[in-house]
């Protein structure tokens, strides 16, 4: 999720197992924690466009670094707070702090590899999205009020607040993915594959409906409210990337054969082509408006650089008339 999220979380954790007089330090330690495996995203390489992607929710966040990233925190806070609290007290928090990170990142869709370095499953259970003020404001207002006044007890509060939302996230992808099970059928499509639901950006209420059926990906956004109707918002469709075939025309070793089984990977094999850009493979889990295919990020096979590696572009421009059929959908028009 988003760093403030991952700090807030942290903050909390750490502060509802904190002692009162160490409310303020656990929330300082706790946050940095929960913020620290994000650092991830500074791997990169000019000639390997794919490898911060790659690398991104990778071992940071697995769950063996845990003991490893709460003592870098520990070992950070450690010289300005060696007078102020014991070292195990330190590392407690830190740990606890650092903890959420994957586990929070997982509950999104993009995918974190939680058990690194025995698999590199990239496990993403689609109950939150990675930016929801619902979820964040109300733990950051907590978190602030237990640490300023030393009061516990509103840090509890707040890790209550976060498993009850986490908790609601789960319940709404049941209700979608029975949903979109309903539409399926409805449509003839009983066969289809790889299904998906997830929830669009910052609420749970609207979700991003993927599913393969004769090799095409059929994407719609399904609404699943609390007091009316569930409804269907159709998009469209278009053929899944061939990856067999692409790869058969490539030497196995070549730059390009890796790029495409490493996107392959990230994206769970949701590879799709644009039909006006046949060289700009997609990742169909994602798009501003939850019943579109219009690409957030994707390989363009047609630029190589000296490397041989495909560009990585991400387009993440909103139109006007995007936001203007995001928020009708959300407030079921």
């Amino acid at each position: 999720m988003d760093p403030v999220s991952q700090g807030v979380l942290g903050a909390v954790a750490a502060i509802s197992v904190a002692k009162p007089t160490h409310s303020r330090i656990a929330a300082l330690v706790g946050a940095a924690g929960g913020m620290l495996a994000d650092l991830d995203i500074l791997i990169s390489s000019s000639a390997d466009p794919l490898l911060n992607i790659e690398y991104h929710r990778h071992f940071s966040h697995s769950l063996s670094f845990i003991p490893f990233g709460g003592l870098l925190v520990a070992l950070a806070f450690f010289p300005f707070l060696r007078r102020r609290i014991p070292p195990a007290r330190l590392y407690l928090y830190s740990t606890i702090g650092y903890a959420t990170a994957g586990l929070l990142d997982a509950c999104t869709s993009y995918g974190t590899q939680l058990l690194w370095p025995f698999s590199d499953l990239r496990v993403s259970w689609s109950i939150i999205s990675i930016i929801d003020p619902l979820f964040t404001i109300p733990l950051l207002a907590l978190a602030l009020f237990s640490a300023f006044k030393n009061r516990p007890l509103f840090g509890k509060a707040a890790a209550c607040y976060a498993l009850a939302y986490l908790s609601l996230g789960i319940a709404q992808n049941l209700r979608a993915s029975s949903y979109q099970r309903e539409l399926i059928d409805q449509r003839g499509h009983r066969s289809a594959t790889r299904l998906t639901v997830k929830p669009s950006i910052a609420n749970l209420l609207l979700w991003r409906s993927v599913y393969l059926y004769e090799g095409q990906y059929f994407v719609d956004a399904v609404r699943v409210g609390f007091l009316s109707p569930n409804k269907t918002y159709p998009g469209t469709q278009l053929p899944a990337f061939d990856l067999s075939a692409a790869l058969a025309n490539l030497p196995p070793d070549s730059p390009l054969a890796s790029d495409l089984r490493r996107f392959d990977h990230f994206s769970e094999g949701y590879l799709a082509s644009l039909p006006s850009e046949p060289s700009y493979v997609t990742d169909l889990r994602y798009a501003a408006v939850p019943n579109s295919i219009a690409p957030l990020w994707g390989l363009n096979l047609a630029q190589i650089n000296e490397a041989g590696h495909a560009a990585f572009e991400t387009r993440r421009n909103v139109s006007e008339a995007d936001r203007e059929d995001l928020l009708k959908m959300l407030k079921g028009e």
